[in-house]
């Protein structure tokens, strides 16, 4: 049988010859400078521009992009599509497509101020360019709040240890910031002090897990309130996945975000982002040496093989119990944030281009930070490989807890016990999904801040009549974002949210290479645009053919035409559903034109220079 070593040795093999030689390329092609001015030093202002230590960014960084989306992906597509084609899209794609991404968004950013993509673009193709990818960027950005939202919700439901170790470690995040920028702590000492509390975090989490309502759990499960939270909202529509239990968690994990998301970065989100990311590193880095150990000592409880019921490849049409599911584009869409993601460039060109120390710090943390998602996604197919394939229909309810289960059988090759790897592995991934969640709030409020605009010198807070100042003010921004995310999912329409989410991401992913192909042609009309116009027209290609599928195959004629959709409520989800996917193609195909248009009027001749690199 084929061991599970040879996906990770897969991806470490092609990762390591992309972040030494095409990352290193990538560096000197886009001139960062060791010495220049970077934003967070030019702005400084203790908020948002705060110059931050290369590792404490990398953490807040990489906490940030990880999400749900690269465990669920690979875990799915595997079980669908096979192993196979799922390893060879995230070891090969990511170094060359999702890593430049993350890349040239951060670069890009640093040679306009720190601003988004939506400002980058509307620089070049003008202000209605800008205002497209803006609106396209926030309503993403509610897509990724709900479905993370969800997604913390279903983990908190299914390992209530999670939740008491999850509230200890923002705990010590909080004290943390103070530690360092209240008390000018020293770091060492202070890093290790911390950390060693977040780890301890997960020993009380065992020992006193935690839950809303009443549930299948342990006996010394401490549970806050009676009866099973029926009566709360949404609780029958997310009966499959945690019902009361599940539907509780949400609202208080997006008023979580929302309070986070409003805080100075130095209160909360750098401190937190930094004691995670060793969580994090121990989760991913950990699981990845203990299938090395594992397979070459034979100390795991069982031998690390990939499960007879996961195929190495399932065919173009992948596992039957999946439907009309080809591999050609769904495949690409599935796995999404394991390979690229669109999400991405709002975290590279939101916080983190506000908070680099050095230009050339973005090679480790936008190109690193990339492949660094790619390996836990490897982490991901190969928990599903060693504990057997989910219920393909099942979605996040199924991979989710596949990613803990298989996750624990890894880590007893280290001596872990099972049932305490399996937990561990769950808050790792609530780890990614609670500082995702609140950067996502806060870049929703960038979005806002550029479209409606910024009074000059200050942070708007939007406690004012102005509307305007309302939609885009730091406490109330969030209402705005959390409100429709909520709504989003008590609506019993959580499956769609997640295809919706994958679309909406990918497609964001080409208008980001978009907006560097852009940048680059117009900086200096000698640049070659392959690096990010290949990987661009790729993603483009992708997603509105997988799109097309959704409106037209899957709602069109299955749920209208043939009659799938049964109630008027699916009836009116269906159309729903018809209308997003067309406005995203649209939106997509519109920019994508208005950036073609730009391209070609700056190669063709002399009579419009490039813009410098810096130019705003």
């Amino acid at each position: 049988m084929t061991q599970v070593i040879w996906i990770i040795a897969a991806v470490l093999v092609t990762f390591t010859v992309g972040y030494v030689g095409y990352s290193r390329y990538l560096t000197r092609f886009v001139e960062l400078d060791e010495d220049a001015e970077t934003p967070a030093h030019k702005y400084e202002d203790g908020q948002e521009y705060v110059p931050s230590k290369k590792p404490v960014l990398l953490g807040h960084h990489y906490s940030s992009i990880a999400g749900g989306a690269p465990i669920v992906g690979p875990i799915t597509a595997g079980a669908i599509w096979g192993w196979v084609p799922a390893l060879l899209w995230i070891a090969i794609g990511n170094p060359l497509m999702g890593a430049v991404h993350d890349f040239v968004s951060l670069s890009g950013s640093l040679r306009h101020e720190g601003k988004s993509i939506g400002y980058m673009i509307g620089e070049y193709v003008g202000e209605s360019g800008k205002n497209m990818l803006l609106w396209f960027a926030f309503l993403t950005i509610i897509l990724v709040v709900a479905v993370f939202a969800l997604v913390v919700g279903i983990v908190f439901n299914a390992y209530p240890q999670v939740v008491t170790a999850s509230l200890l470690y923002i705990g010590l995040a909080l004290a943390f910031g103070v530690y360092l920028y209240q008390f000018n702590g020293p770091f060492i000492p202070g890093t290790i002090l911390f950390v060693a509390g977040v780890f301890a975090a997960v020993w009380v989490g065992l020992e006193y897990p935690l839950a809303l309502f009443a549930g299948d759990y342990s006996s010394g499960t401490i549970v806050l309130f009676g009866g099973d939270g029926s009566w709360v909202p949404g609780a029958a529509a997310l009966e499959g996945i945690g019902g009361g239990n599940t539907a509780g968690w949400v609202p208080i994990i997006l008023v979580y975000a929302a309070v986070a998301s409003a805080l100075p970065v130095w209160v909360l989100l750098q401190p937190r982002d930094y004691l995670s990311s060793f969580l994090l590193y121990a989760g991913v880095g950990g699981a990845t040496l203990a299938v090395i150990v594992g397979t070459f000592f034979g100390t795991a409880n069982q031998d690390l093989v990939i499960d007879s019921s996961i195929a190495a490849f399932e065919g173009f049409w992948g596992a039957e119990a999946a439907g009309y599911a080809p591999l050609f584009p769904l495949l690409f869409i599935t796995i999404a944030c394991g390979t690229i993601s669109g999400f991405h460039s709002l975290v590279s060109s939101g916080t983190t281009a506000k908070q680099l120390d050095k230009e050339t710090d973005a090679r480790l943390i936008g190109y690193g930070g990339m492949l660094g998602e790619g390996l836990l996604a490897a982490v991901a197919l190969s928990t599903l490989a060693v504990w057997g394939a989910p219920d393909v229909g099942g979605g996040i309810g199924a991979a989710l807890p596949n990613f803990a289960s298989g996750g624990g059988i890894i880590l007893t090759s280290f001596g872990v016990p099972e049932t305490a790897g399996a937990v561990f592995m769950a808050l790792v991934l609530c780890s990614f999904l609670l500082t995702s969640t609140d950067t996502a709030v806060r870049l929703g409020r960038y979005m806002m801040e550029e479209i409606v605009g910024t009074p000059a010198g200050r942070t708007d807070t939007g406690l004012n009549a102005d509307p305007r100042s309302f939609v885009r003010g730091r406490y109330t921004n969030p209402i705005v974002q959390a409100v429709p995310a909520y709504l989003l999912v008590i609506s019993g329409q959580w499956v769609v949210l997640w295809q919706l989410f994958g679309g909406a991401n990918q497609l964001l992913a080409a208008l980001a290479l978009l907006t560097a192909t852009v940048w680059l042609a117009n900086w200096d009309d000698s640049k070659q645009l392959v690096s990010t116009g290949v990987p661009m027209a790729v993603m483009v290609t992708i997603t509105v053919l997988g799109l097309s599928i959704l409106v037209f195959y899957e709602n069109l004629y299955l749920n209208l035409i043939e009659g799938g959709a049964g109630t008027l409520s699916e009836q009116l989800s269906a159309v729903v559903q018809m209308a997003l996917g067309l406005v995203l193609i649209g939106l997509a195909l519109a920019l994508v034109r208005l950036g073609y248009r730009n391209i070609s009027r700056v190669r063709r001749g002399p009579e419009t220079p490039a813009a410098e690199p810096g130019d705003d």
